[in-house]
């Protein structure tokens, strides 16, 4: 029978099974299937599907569908609480990674994609109203940065054993998603287990939530999302497509990534809660556009491998930054509205996510250079967005327009 507990009264149990302790669990359980299945999406699609670039964005598309309808998660957690949710959603995306390499067809390959991205999507929603509901408002950022950097970690010593043991063992794809997605879900077991069910001090309005006060919030999201796939679609697929990366190559670059986001990551948490969320989004997107910049000249001006991959790794660090949307949301709400506006900001975030990589699926198949000058520009809109923001952000001072004095506000 499942336990009951305040966050109050967690505080007395030993520190291994405190919410944050939970919520370090899960941030190590869910990079490990998902990011085992991402190190070899764009080889395993190529070599044993042949896509092309117009079959890689299709795909994406498809994986995007269910964050688009992630504000289903308001209806399910009526009778569902969100923790028990979490968990049942990183179980369905530990088994779909472990059978993706048994139906190697566009139809398998598509139907796969479309269920682990159910539960990557559905555990996100709730594992962003969790942090929010569970840390304090003056240590979020620093947790936050210590989550991201956990999370790291995990996938760090994925990448290490493929890196190590796929040309030594002569490993197979299949053999690689079960482990990856196996590991998931025996962590996530011992979760459900070793956990008590965690009650948070304010109920979540179980409706959704649509507020003009958060209209900042929601633009920087749907910015977000649109920026975000394709960096997510295309960076890694250039890797493979332009310069021949090999499995062992391009974990090999996603390595890089993880070590730099395990010494940053904590570092960035800490900047986002010194400088403001303000000051840290205008340096992300900033950065963000002289990349994407820089991604076009390696097509446009025929710059080569070494210059691609220090861009693909200046790029995953800015993204780190993007903690600081989480902590901006959670300044500026009502306590009660975080589970349904998460849920909306993610349905928001993955709006541009259903079409864009398609889209950008055809026009990469004509000029690759312009889909990444195309992000540039994205980048930008989002920096004069993030301008937007005061401060000292505050219910009643969501924006540099609010002009009040911080209060509470619907």
């Amino acid at each position: 029978m499942a336990q009951f507990i305040t966050l109050e009264d967690a505080k007395r149990l030993p520190f291994w099974r405190r919410p944050v302790a939970l919520l370090f669990l899960m941030a190590l359980a869910m990079p490990i299937a998902f990011n085992t299945w991402a190190a070899l999406l764009n080889n395993f699609v190529i070599e044993v599907a042949d896509f092309d670039g117009a079959d890689i964005g299709l795909l994406h598309t498809v994986r995007e569908i269910p964050g688009f309808l992630a504000v289903g998660v308001i209806a399910i957690i009526i009778f569902v609480r969100e923790q028990v949710l979490g968990l049942v959603a990183l179980i369905l995306l530990g088994v779909a990674t472990m059978l993706t390499a048994w139906f190697p067809t566009m139809g398998g390959i598509l139907t796969l994609t479309m269920l682990s991205s159910i539960g990557f999507h559905y555990y996100e929603t709730v594992n962003q109203s969790l942090q929010l509901q569970w840390l304090k408002i003056e240590d979020a950022p620093r947790m936050l940065g210590w989550l991201m950097a956990a999370g790291s970690f995990a996938t760090l010593i994925a990448y290490l054993a493929i890196m190590t043991l796929w040309e030594t063992l002569n490993l197979s794809y299949n053999i690689v998603y079960m482990v990856g997605g196996g590991i998931t879900v025996l962590i996530v077991i011992f979760a459900i287990v070793a956990y008590p069910q965690f009650e948070a001090p304010t109920p979540q309005i179980k409706k959704m939530v649509l507020r003009k006060r958060y209209w900042l919030y929601y633009a920087l999201q749907f910015m977000s999302g649109a920026r975000r796939q394709i960096f997510m679609v295309f960076a890694g697929f250039m890797m493979v497509e332009r310069f021949g990366f090999e499995v062992h190559e391009i974990t090999t670059l996603y390595l890089i990534n993880l070590i730099a986001n395990m010494i940053f990551a904590p570092l960035m948490g800490r900047a986002v809660g010194f400088f403001g969320e303000r000051r840290a989004l205008g340096f992300e997107y900033i950065g963000l556009i002289l990349v994407f910049l820089s991604y076009g000249g390696v097509y446009f001006m025929g710059w080569g491998v070494i210059v691609a991959a220090v861009l693909y790794v200046l790029d995953h660090m800015f993204f780190a930054l993007a903690l600081a949307l989480k902590t901006y949301f959670q300044k500026i709400a009502s306590p009660g509205d975080i589970a349904p506006t998460a849920a909306v900001a993610f349905t928001i975030n993955h709006i541009a996510a259903v079409f864009l990589p398609v889209l950008l699926g055809f026009l990469w198949l004509v000029s690759p250079a312009a889909v990444f000058f195309l992000a540039a520009g994205m980048a930008f809109v989002s920096f004069c967005l993030a301008m937007l923001i005061p401060r000292h952000p505050a219910p009643g001072n969501e924006t540099i327009f609010a002009g009040r004095l911080p209060q509470a506000a619907e």
